[in-house]
């Protein structure tokens, strides 16, 4: 990987993002599209060290488990002083989430904050019905 010009700060790997913080609820109800966001997800690009800040959109239709929101906000904040890209970040919350909840739908949108003048946007999502 190249090296990054200047000063460079000490981050973690990806080892320490914590899906183990990730609960779940069941759920009975009917085929209904959940959506979360928040405007706090931050990681840290692996090339400087510097804060990535992004807002998370998360869309799903459960087939029968919910996430728990306070659980969902500790797996994010476990990202915080980690080194991942951001496009890995969103393929990570994408798969963690399907493979935690298995809903029928996921849609996984990562904004991020305009960094050298780039605006950058990453979207995951699988086939309604799985």
């Amino acid at each position: 990987m190249a090296k990054a010009g200047g000063k460079t700060f000490k981050f973690q790997p990806e080892s320490e993002i914590d899906t183990g913080v990730l609960e779940t609820i069941d759920y009975t109800g009917g085929e209904q599209l959940i959506e979360y966001c928040t405007k706090e997800f931050s990681a840290v690009c692996p090339f400087s060290g510097l804060p990535d800040i992004a807002t998370v959109i998360v869309r799903y239709i459960p087939k029968n488990k919910l996430v728990e929101l306070k659980s969902l906000k500790y797996y994010y904040i476990s990202f915080r002083n980690v080194g991942i890209y951001q496009e890995k970040a969103t393929d990570r919350i994408f798969k963690d989430l399907k493979k935690t909840l298995a809903p029928k739908y996921l849609y996984v949108e990562t904004v991020y904050n305009t960094r050298g003048g780039i605006d950058a946007k990453c979207v995951m999502e699988t086939k309604k019905g799985g």
